[in-house]
């Protein structure tokens, strides 16, 4: 599939035609391309349903078979009085001092104007190039994107050169549906929200809590293996923390506001690191002890906007798998390499599908959001330049994209949404040891500041999570499963207590289990086994009883196996421990 965006656009403006013919008294925001498709702002007198874009859709086929002709235009009878939204970002167009253009839908046979629109162009000549789209769905949106502001109703869209195309976007679409993370989580019982604990802090359900414990397990052996030690800190900092570090003055609006107590204005922290700078900096350190490396499950609080939160995807409470390490210059090389080693054996484990890694930098043209040492930026970049090529690693530079105090390195993934995240991080930090003026004393007796590199292994077990849920559509790995065991007596009377038997076997040796003694049938307790992705379902019956093995069915078969349970435990316990 080839994207056409200036197709796109020209069907967004399509659609605005459509929806003035439709209602005529309706206000126009914002009517863009996007990466997949188009979408239009309005706001309407009355509620738009799903089933009004039926006959949308309908009348922008009628209008493209017209063959308008997309022309700019001076816009001189262009009458703002009745469109608020077009007003205000004319005006600081013009404030600006900016060309404010306009493009209109022309009928080529008299000239007369169909719809005519504020906009920077890029579109096809013609609305006889638009003829296989389709509207999708209905969502609101604050004008702008502040939520300060109106709500407006988004009609979202998608255009194609061919209808081969426009099925295969359709199809994947459906397919996106199904690994939706929400979706997912739902239908398994692993997490929820509700507004009487707050729009974006997720609840955590019991499968959830036991997908989360055995991530947690393995996190933490890995900490272990490259040698971390776990720490604690509090969920809260003083604010003036925060203002030596720098986080108050860049990243103030993704931070809650201060709770005073008494004589303290306490802020829910962002970001760990200034609490592992305390760590660092509670005794003298000698050269020999660096590196120094901390690891913490680190509970943090960001201030997203309601319209951004997605899910796990994006909330305001999150737990990060943490790490900083304290090290020296000469250091720097080897400590990346070390750590991106063990980013890639932590991702490998969960199969994590990655998209590319990207090297971020400062943009030497915009210095403002970043710190002003251009030394220190050199040398970073450098020293990161270093190991990505030492490591022969794949990359794509991305200017502009660093952390307010260094350069990083991030493992992106893009989720069924298209969104791009960050999943893994390793950013280089020459600033913060000096804000807070830390040492430690090298072989010369010489006082020397040490770098801090800051490590994100898996990111949030949020973020991380509603990833795996998606590239898996919830079949997780064995050993990560909720629901690894589900036994099924055919007859209670006859088969419960040797049922109870096995169960107790599994509970005994930690694993997932659940014993189905529901007076049903025992097709529907396989298959709603089936459904909740359950890795094994075990039946007993009279020929288990009599001979004390069992029969099993794992998870997507149809085929049965009976084998002893002894056997059966130690290939589980095997594949609890060493396999994926």
């Amino acid at each position: 599939m080839k994207f056409n965006k200036e197709l796109n656009h020209t069907t967004s403006h399509l659609l605005a035609a459509a929806v003035i013919k439709l209602y005529p008294n309706v206000k126009l925001g914002f009517g863009p391309a996007t990466q997949e498709g188009f979408y239009y702002d309005f706001k309407f007198e009355k509620p738009l349903s799903d089933e009004e874009l039926i006959k949308i859709e309908k009348t922008m086929k009628n209008l493209a078979s017209g063959g308008y002709k997309m022309v700019k235009t001076a816009g001189e009878n262009y009458d703002f009085s009745d469109k608020p939204f077009k007003k205000e970002l004319y005006d600081e167009i013009v404030e600006k001092n900016q060309e404010a253009t306009f493009y209109s839908l022309v009928n080529p046979s008299n000239n007369q104007i169909l719809f005519e629109d504020l906009c920077s162009g890029g579109h096809e000549e013609s609305t006889s190039k638009i003829k296989h789209f389709k509207l999708l769905s209905i969502a609101g949106a604050y004008w702008r994107g502040n939520s300060d502001n109106e709500q407006l109703t988004r009609i979202y869209g998608t255009a194609w050169e061919t209808k081969e195309e426009l099925n295969e976007y359709l199809e994947l679409l459906k397919e996106r549906k199904e690994r939706d993370h929400r979706k997912i989580g739902k239908e398994l019982n692993i997490f929820t929200f509700s507004h009487l604990s707050g729009q974006g802090f997720p609840i955590w359900l019991e499968d959830g809590m036991k997908i989360r414990n055995a991530i947690r397990e393995r996190i933490l052996y890995f900490d272990k293996k490259y040698g971390f030690k776990e720490v604690l800190t509090p969920h809260f900092g003083a604010q003036e923390l925060y203002e030596i570090s720098g986080h108050l003055e860049h990243y103030k609006d993704d931070m809650f506001k201060p709770l005073e107590v008494e004589n303290e204005k306490l802020i829910a922290r962002p970001m760990t690191c200034p609490h592992h700078i305390i760590l660092f900096d509670r005794e003298k350190r000698s050269y020999r002890e660096l590196p120094i490396r901390y690891s913490e499950q680190s509970r943090l609080y960001r201030y997203e906007k309601s319209g951004a939160l997605t899910g796990l995807e994006r909330v305001r409470a999150m737990d990060l798998t943490e790490g900083h390490v304290f090290a020296r210059k000469n250091q720097i090389v080897s400590e990346f390499k070390h750590l991106y080693k063990m980013i890639l054996e932590t991702l490998s484990l969960f199969d994590i599908k990655l998209d590319y890694v990207s090297f971020s930098k400062r943009d030497p043209e915009n210095k403002e959001k970043f710190f002003n040492d251009d030394q220190m930026w050199n040398q970073a970049e450098r020293d990161l330049e270093t190991v990505l090529k030492e490591l022969n690693i794949d990359y794509e530079e991305k200017i502009g994209e660093a952390a307010f105090y260094g350069p990083k390195i991030d493992f992106q993934v893009k989720t069924v949404l298209n969104h791009e995240i960050t999943m893994s991080t390793l950013q280089l930090d020459f600033l913060l040891p000096q804000k807070f003026n830390i040492s430690f004393i090298n072989e010369n007796n010489e006082k020397e500041t040490p770098v801090l590199i800051h490590r994100g292994l898996i990111g949030t077990y949020e973020r991380f999570i509603s990833i795996l849920l998606e590239q898996t559509k919830g079949n997780l790995p064995f050993w990560a499963s909720p629901r690894q065991f589900t036994i099924i007596p055919i007859e209670n009377a006859k088969h419960l207590e040797y049922a109870k038997k096995i169960k107790n076997k599994l509970d005994f040796l930690n694993f997932n289990v659940d014993l189905d003694d529901r007076d049903e049938r025992i097709n529907r307790k396989i298959r709603e086994s089936q459904i909740m992705k359950t890795k094994y379902q075990i039946i007993i019956g009279d020929e288990e009883v009599k001979n004390q093995n069992i029969t099993y069915r794992r998870y997507g078969e149809n085929n049965s196996y009976t084998v002893e349970f002894n056997e059966f435990l130690l290939e589980m316990i095997h594949k609890l421990h060493y396999k994926k």
